[in-house]
């Protein structure tokens, strides 16, 4: 069955309420004073069901200029607006904000009902027809039904039912997949069901026994109940007036602003990107940073306008804002917002909503206007793709991204796999929903084989550089996404990854016969030295080899393995090393423990040796440290 939301608008006293009641049956005003004073202040619900069977929720607004907060909380979520008018009294003040408001959301749909016809004759009602249509020109409402209407003797209300009837017709139908959404309106207690709030749904669905979180208050509660049009339902979704029976909260825990959606899909913002158009009958230019009161689904946010390209926005101009707030918002891109300056009151401009987690944005910035097109102009494939190139060789994790984009974490999950498909994203851990921009994955592995080059250039002699050496040369490179470039330039012959080491596939290690002959000196003076062999620094003076290449010659050797660096200047000569270990294990079977003094002895080295010895042996696995001693691994 399809849902519609139609929301009034108009003047106070012009008729709002009583024409809601004369369609629905249904009074809207609630409150002990709305009734004593005979004005609305809050917003009224009610509802009805045309002749196709389509449910339209009505919102009946205040028409007071004091109450148009108010009035913005009920108007977010509406499909169609019935603008009223009194024949009598024509347009005034609160008409014009009113429509404004709409245009500014824009509400695709709507009439005018022009009401108290039984107050005017038929020449002063067509006037007022022709003055109409004269100031709906060039709004959304131009060239839409204008009905005269009477609450009070009835006339025209069965041409108004049926014009509704034509309109609900062309409204299109909700997305039911979407994320589920519900700002609060209202929030009050039931006796014997406890808290109770309403809204409209703005998209996805909700069903009794769901668990839903209360944003921007990080609660988590559980959905008791669900009505709608006070019929008890299962489920609810995009489009309807729904009350929701909340179980293990108090009312005072919530208020009018706050969101109800599924746990991780939103996270509270206190920085949005937007366009700003400001309206064309404003007194004065709006001036960058200039205090505002930011109306958003049905919260009112104060906060700061940051003019990205000029110091000032003029009547009827448009340009791309940064909101900076002092309250955390819940929004989606694309969402309409409304806002009025903060003294004095008055509704000033609005427009649309592309980030709601941006960056923190320099005026001037470059790019800044082609990136907020994208955003505004792109599909969900094109705005995450986007998301995906600015995320450079981080990437996107789904998970994360999923608040930033307003459709659910399965569409989502379905566009990273189309794109990922085409060619165009790359998964680094699809199971994660882990993703790079494909241009970005290409970039790195381009610049991982410029870092393993000029390595290269730089350490001729020496193999590769280690793997995390590589990956500390790309600032915030992961390991994982270092790990899978490399893969793929390993599968493409174009890089060797031998254990912990990497280099080109193309470098290989010639030593010419001088550097060869200069080899043989330095493992020569290592493998003489036995036990006690010379610091590194004195086989490089002894050889008169100084601060260049010469001096990798030794890391050939280790590398070679034909020697080991046990500390940065204790070097053994692998043979001698091998005589080490023979003798330590033999020991070590006869006596089954061997204390560091002892070890000292049994070579006849000093302790700048034998604890170094220790520690090898005990990293190779060949023994392991019980209290000061050291047994043979296994042994003990």
């Amino acid at each position: 069955m399809k849902q519609v939301v139609m929301g009034t608008a108009g003047h106070i006293d012009h008729g709002k309420t009583q024409l809601v009641k004369a369609l629905t049956g249904i009074d809207t005003d609630r409150l002990k004073e709305e009734k004593e004073r005979g004005i609305t202040i809050d917003l009224g619900f009610a509802h009805l069901t045309t002749e196709d069977g389509t449910q339209v929720g009505v919102i009946d607004v205040p028409g007071h200029e004091r109450f148009v907060r108010n009035m913005l909380a009920g108007v977010g979520g509406i499909d169609l607006v019935m603008l009223v008018i009194a024949a009598d009294e024509g347009v005034m003040p609160q008409t014009r904000e009113h429509l404004a408001i709409c245009q500014l959301l824009e509400v695709k749909e709507g009439l005018v009902a022009l009401t108290k016809t039984d107050l005017v004759d038929a020449d002063w009602l067509e006037l007022v027809v022709e003055d109409t249509r004269e100031f709906l020109k060039g709004t959304f409402l131009e060239g839409k039904p204008i009905v005269p209407v009477s609450a009070k003797t009835g006339s025209g209300l069965d041409e108004l039912k049926k014009t509704l009837q034509t309109l609900v017709a062309r409204v299109p139908a909700k997305h039911l997949e979407g994320k589920f959404r519900l700002p609060i309106d209202r929030v009050f207690t039931i006796r014997g069901f406890g808290t109770v709030v309403t809204g409209t749904l703005f998209s996805g669905s909700v069903r009794v026994e769901d668990r839903v979180e209360i944003y921007p208050k990080n609660l988590q509660v559980k959905v008791r109940g669900l009505q709608i049009h006070n019929q008890s339902v299962v489920e609810a979704v995009a489009g309807q007036r729904t009350a929701v029976n909340l179980q293990g909260i108090e009312k005072v825990e919530l208020t009018r602003g706050d969101v109800l959606g599924r746990p991780g899909e939103f996270i509270p913002t206190f920085m949005l990107d937007a366009t700003l158009q400001l309206l064309a009958d404003v007194p004065r230019p709006l001036r960058h940073r200039a205090r505002v009161r930011l109306h958003l689904g049905t919260s009112e946010i104060m906060g700061r306008v940051i003019l990205l390209d000029r110091d000032e926005l003029g009547p009827g101009d448009e340009a791309y804002v940064q909101f900076r707030l002092e309250a955390p918002a819940i929004a989606l891109p694309h969402d309409r917002y409304v806002i009025r300056s903060y003294s004095p009151v008055q509704t000033i401009g609005g427009g649309m909503l592309l980030d709601v987690q941006p960056a923190k944005h320099r005026r001037g910035e470059d790019g800044l206007a082609t990136h907020f097109q994208r955003l505004a102009q792109g599909t969900p494939e094109d705005v995450f793709l986007h998301h995906l190139q600015l995320s450079k060789h981080q990437g996107l994790r789904l998970a994360e991204f999923l608040p930033r984009i307003e459709i659910s974490a399965s569409q989502l999950r379905q566009v990273a796999a189309t794109l990922h498909r085409r060619g165009k994203a790359r998964a680094v851990n699809a199971d994660l929903g882990w993703y790079l921009h494909e241009q970005a994955f290409r970039h790195l592995t381009s610049e991982l084989r410029e870092h393993l080059a000029t390595f290269h250039r730089q350490h001729p002699l020496r193999p590769g550089t280690s793997l995390e050496d590589l990956r500390t040369k790309v600032r915030g490179l992961d390991e994982r996404v270092c790990l899978l470039a490399l893969e793929v330039l390993q599968t493409q012959g174009e890089v060797v990854v031998e254990r912990d080491r990497v280099r080109l596939a193309s470098h290989q290690i010639a030593l010419d016969d001088a550097r060869e002959q200069l080899l043989r000196q330095v493992e020569a003076a290592f493998l003489a030295g036995g036990y006690q062999p010379p610091r590194v620094e004195e086989v490089f003076e002894k050889l008169q080899i100084g601060k260049g290449h010469d001096r990798e010659l030794l890391q050939v050797l280790v590398d070679q393995g034909r020697a080991v660096r046990l500390k940065e200047n204790v070097v053994f000569h692998r043979e001698v090393l091998q005589k080490v270990e023979a003798t330590l294990v033999q020991f070590l079977r006869e006596h089954r423990e061997i204390t560091p003094v002892e070890f000292k002895d049994l070579l006849g080295v000093s302790r700048k040796y034998a604890i170094p010895l220790l520690e090898y042996f005990d990293s190779q696995k060949l023994t392991i440290r019980v209290g000061d001693k050291r047994v043979l691994r296994g042994a003990q």
